[in-house]
């Protein structure tokens, strides 16, 4: 998916600056959008075409006919029109291109599965834009961008694609995505049974929703990583809330901050303080989400297994204030310079331009209200609680707008969906998102899949020589499930016949 769900977060790291209360150690999760994405090779993608269908804006409602175009790439160099497949990517918050150039898993298996590849455009995303320039004018304009309304727009894609290219009518499609797309993926599976045989929907945080897993699952997740990748690591991080907070206090402590952490904005009051927490906090979650086995360059160039160098700076945390947070500043450095080339670390770095920060804070405010809390116990971060109401308030000033957090559950049915079938939910033992994703078989075809050594959706980047053992079988295991999937496909089309 990406990550990612609270408008004011988002708010306090990508418009710098707009004065919002915001939960403090939540923070850490204002760039990530549930989709953080993932770096493939760039020899693992191969040519594809870009396309546009015309999509209407409200696909429940009678009254408007206004229609936008949707931009879709497609692929088909291995695919074959006798005993073919095609894989449908479900794309996310972002460009597709984006997605497309960064999904090497789909491109990998293409040959083996025969298969023609789609990437689809999310509306209001990269160039889907279905009022052009006004489409995050306002929430009168914003009202069409749902999860309901971008998986209407798979399934008319879909057929539309079927219509139109000779030998795709009676072919297997099979969902395919990643955080945010792998939700969708899964739902689309859920609520379009006859337009797809089955989902891949890799790291999809299904039941981060309403209370059907614990609020501080992911940060206890984040906690996780970096207790595990050093001794110390995580003590070293909750010890150093106390320090800044201590050393902000003092006559010159904000000047020794921006100094000693080489910021390149001076802190100058307590609002800025918190926004140095909030962005390094940010920072050790995007950290968790990428410690990759190898070197990876998505969110900024990093070492393989991050994590673990970044805690080789953090082995005390009972050193001096000074000390702890200088030790801090070089672990930063490995995630904010590791390339060497900055000159200081920039607490205005937003995500990547290829996601879209406004559509992702509106839906956040709508419905994909994910709650999330720390207690500074079980996890690294200083305590905040969930509080829809000050969310929900926040979210009202900013788009005129109150969330509905029972949605989602009402919608797609939370826990209850052992009624669907041929969905594989694949998650990675270090990813945060994993705390709200599907971990164990619900039945024979909603099946789990567990990568103990994988980041955010591993398995969905492209095979590399330091792949771990455990994502090579998982990888294995997911297309042997497609190939039955295309095979009972084909079995039910010649009974029919």
């Amino acid at each position: 998916m990406g990550c990612p769900v609270l408008l004011f977060l988002l708010l306090a790291f990508l418009m710098p600056g707009v004065a919002i209360p915001v939960p403090p150690a939540l923070r850490a999760l204002s760039n990530l959008h549930l989709s953080t994405s993932f770096t493939s090779h760039p020899a693992a993608v191969g040519n594809y075409s870009i396309h546009y269908f015309e999509q209407k804006v409200d696909h429940f409602g009678f009254k408007i006919d206004k229609t936008f175009k949707q931009r879709y790439l497609l692929a088909d160099q291995h695919w074959q029109k006798e005993g073919g497949s095609i894989l449908f990517y479900t794309g996310n918050e972002g460009d597709i291109i984006w997605f497309c150039n960064n999904t090497g898993f789909m491109w990998d298996v293409a040959e083996e599965l025969k298969a023609m590849l789609v990437f689809a455009e999310h509306r209001y995303y990269g160039k889907s834009l279905p009022f052009g320039a006004s489409s995050f004018k306002d929430s009168r304009h914003l009202n069409f961008l749902t999860s309901e309304q971008a998986l209407a727009d798979f399934g008319e894609l879909i057929k539309h694609l079927k219509r139109i290219i000779p030998g795709a009518e009676n072919q297997p499609v099979i969902a395919v995505g990643g955080s945010y797309g792998g939700v969708l993926a899964a739902w689309f599976r859920m609520k379009y049974p006859h337009m797809v045989v089955g989902a891949l929907a890799a790291s999809a945080p299904i039941w981060q929703f309403e209370d059907i897993v614990p609020c501080g699952a992911f940060m206890e997740i984040v906690t996780t990583d970096f207790r595990k990748s050093g001794p110390n690591c995580s003590e070293s991080i909750r010890s150093s809330w106390d320090a800044i907070n201590r050393l902000a206090r003092t006559g010159t402590g904000l000047d020794w901050l921006s100094e000693g952490l080489h910021l390149c904005t001076p802190l100058t009051n307590s609002q800025d303080v918190q926004r140095l927490k909030d962005w390094i906090s940010e920072t050790w979650v995007h950290l968790a989400m990428v410690d990759y086995p190898y070197e990876s360059d998505f969110l900024q160039p990093l070492p393989a297994w991050p994590v673990k160098v970044v805690c080789q700076y953090l082995r005390n945390p009972h050193v001096s204030e000074k000390e702890l947070l200088q030790n801090i500043f070089q672990a930063l450095n490995v995630y904010h310079n590791y390339s060497g080339q900055a000159r200081c670390l920039n607490m205005s770095e937003a995500a990547t331009g290829s996601l879209g920060t406004q559509g992702w804070s509106y839906q956040t405010c709508t419905e994909m209200v994910m709650p999330f809390c720390t207690n500074g116990i079980d996890d690294m971060f200083e305590p905040h609680s969930w509080d829809l109401k000050e969310f929900s308030d926040d979210c009202f000033k900013q788009w005129g707008v109150k969330p509905r957090p029972s949605w989602i559950t009402t919608m797609y049915g939370g826990k209850d969906i052992s009624s669907h079938t041929n969905i594989i939910f694949s998650n990675g033992d270090l990813d945060p998102w994993s705390g709200g994703g599907v971990t164990k078989n619900i039945t024979d075809t909603l099946v789990a899949i567990t990568i103990p050594d994988g980041a955010h959706h591993l398995d969905l980047r492209a095979s590399n020589a330091f792949d771990p053992t455990s994502l090579l079988l998982a990888r294995s295991l997911e297309v042997k499930y497609m190939q039955q999937w295309i095979r009972d496909f084909y079995a039910s089309l010649r009974n029919t016949r």
